[in-house]
């Protein structure tokens, strides 16, 4: 008998349409675990107050925090109130950061993208830029919402890949073209991450959790955008999808 696909919690995005509560994830985010990880997607449903943490961990092999246009709220990090219009979701925030600190802490494979970046860095202790672009020294990293979805996903610029981490392992190179979609940046690192990639203005683009049992990753872009066509995304799901069915293996015993 074939060994079970692993199954892949994906916390949604609460949203408001037409005065009625929705819990959605994006598409892009599923079809990478269909067919980057090779696993089954399911959505979690972003009720904190309702749903155990542990309890939801034991359902999983693995998680993948995905991207948003919701922004954390600063008070998570000690930051300065958002600039009016800011987008966020605070059930979001209420449920992925404390499941982020489990599932590191218990080994469950963690894959972060995005949002998902961010909230593992809040969760464990660091902060945010809110507008990298208007911080001396870093350049625009978000995209022209007027482009074309090609052009916003397409290539922006190379990020440096540590050498001797990682991601230099896993791809064999020191340099990768990523996609740029991001108006937030890391402004203090969390104690205990690892930097796994840097832009060349030095914005931290990719990081591990050092000292935790499980496989952790999480990076800035969005190598969920047509993975199959691009190695280093698929290098990355391939090893968190490893890992997913490594822990999905241990749980049939």
């Amino acid at each position: 008998m074939s060994a079970a696909k692993p199954v892949i919690g994906i916390p949604a995005d609460r949203r408001m349409h037409g005065g009625h509560p929705f819990h959605q994830v994006g598409e892009k985010y599923i079809r990478a675990v269909t067919d980057g990880v090779g696993g089954i997607p399911l959505p979690i449903p972003v009720l904190a107050e309702d749903l155990d943490i542990d309890e939801l961990l034991e359902v999983f092999d693995g998680i993948l925090f995905s991207g948003s246009p919701s922004d954390i709220e600063p008070h998570h990090y000690a930051g300065t109130p958002s600039a009016p219009g800011t987008l966020h979701d605070a059930e979001r925030d209420a449920l992925t950061l404390p499941l982020a600190r489990r599932a590191l802490e218990t080994g469950v494979p963690v894959f972060a993208i995005c949002r998902g970046f961010q909230e593992l860095n809040v969760a464990l202790g660091g902060s945010l830029h809110q507008k990298v672009a208007e911080v001396p020294g870093y350049h625009l990293h978000k995209e022209n919402p007027d482009d074309p979805l090609e052009v916003q996903y397409g290539p922006s610029h190379d990020v440096v890949l540590i050498e001797g981490g990682f991601l230099h392992e896993l791809f064999g190179a020191t340099t990768a073209a990523v996609n740029s979609l991001h108006g937030q940046g890391v402004a203090r690192l969390a104690d205990g991450l690892i930097v796994e990639a840097l832009a060349d203005d030095g914005l931290v683009e990719a990081f591990r959790v050092d000292d935790v049992p499980g496989f952790n990753l999480a990076v800035q872009w969005h190598p969920e955008w047509r993975a199959i066509e691009n190695d280093l995304s698929m290098a990355m799901f391939k090893a968190f999808g490893e890992a997913c069915r490594q822990r999905a293996a241990g749980r049939q015993v």
